[in-house]
């Protein structure tokens, strides 16, 4: 019927198979980008020393402009004061067309200055943004970010090999009856020719596949979510991002069983799939 388990979860999880393909798309992106060294431009000390100088020179450019404006709001306000006003006919006309030409230059330097101050904030955001290149530079010099490094062309050639068998199990229509851990060890049993028990140890090397996936894609979804939610959040809309959240997390965890089925043994997986239903 339409309250079965089978049919419910199967609408929530279109909903979060959805998500964690956007998820784990951003990451598969991300991910190299953020920690392989092909992808950082070169900086060097010289580079961010001019764009600080430009910087500093901007910074010198609008307080001497902002101090002719106070300096002329200041001169403006003491004729004011110590002068009389002027009379008769062409003493007004004088103080009307002196007044006007004192207004449009500060109103143009005015515009000088809103103009200076939007190049100081743009210079600043790329003295920032190559200090921060800077310090990935110096980050992957170390054992760490080679480590990354590698890691990062691993994941890459692994995204590729994922999307290739991921596009013709779609095209021909075909299911996955071994799961990756099993089948890479029977590879590596039958290559090196070893006495290897691969079922016992291919059950316990999957559960523990199996919980580091877990662990570590919520933990992912959590980080994402809480930068996106501290983004938007106010004191008006924490009770809906806290009822979002747990929505999310539900689909979440429903779509990580759904798709983690094809992680495990034969036998495991035909227990989730009694209890999932035929999906």
């Amino acid at each position: 019927g339409i309250l079965s388990i089978e049919q419910l979860i199967s609408r929530v999880g279109v909903i979060g198979v959805t998500l964690m393909a956007l998820l784990s798309g951003f990451g598969a992106v991300n991910c190299p980008y953020t920690y392989m060294s092909y992808f950082l431009r070169n900086v060097t000390d010289a580079d961010i020393l001019a764009l600080e100088r430009r910087l500093l020179q901007t910074m010198d450019m609008i307080v001497s402009k902002k101090k002719r404006i106070a300096v002329a709001h200041r001169t403006m306000f003491q004729r004011g004061e110590v002068h009389n006003k002027p009379t008769g006919f062409w003493g007004m006309i004088k103080s009307v067309t002196s007044s006007v030409a004192g207004s449009e230059n500060l109103s143009l330097i005015q515009q000088e200055v809103d103009a200076l101050e939007e190049l100081s904030r743009q210079l600043f955001l790329e003295t920032a943004d190559l200090h921060a290149t800077k310090e990935r530079i110096e980050y992957s010099k170390t054992f760490q970010g080679k480590y990354f490094n590698f890691l990062g062309y691993f994941f890459s050639i692994y995204c590729v090999w994922k999307i290739f068998m991921a596009t013709i199990n779609i095209v021909f229509d075909r299911v996955g009856k071994t799961d990756p851990v099993t089948r890479g060890i029977e590879i590596t049993v039958n290559y090196l020719g070893i006495q290897f028990d691969v079922k016992f140890w291919s059950q316990h090397i999957s559960f523990i596949l199996v919980g580091i996936i877990i662990v570590t894609s919520i933990r992912g979804l959590l980080i994402t979510l809480t930068k996106f939610f501290s983004a938007i959040s106010s004191s008006k809309s924490s009770n809906v991002i806290v009822l979002l959240l747990a929505q999310i997390m539900g689909m979440y965890f429903v779509s990580s069983v759904l798709l983690i089925r094809m992680s495990m043994p034969l036998e495991y997986r035909t227990i989730i799939t009694e209890v999932l239903g035929e999906l």
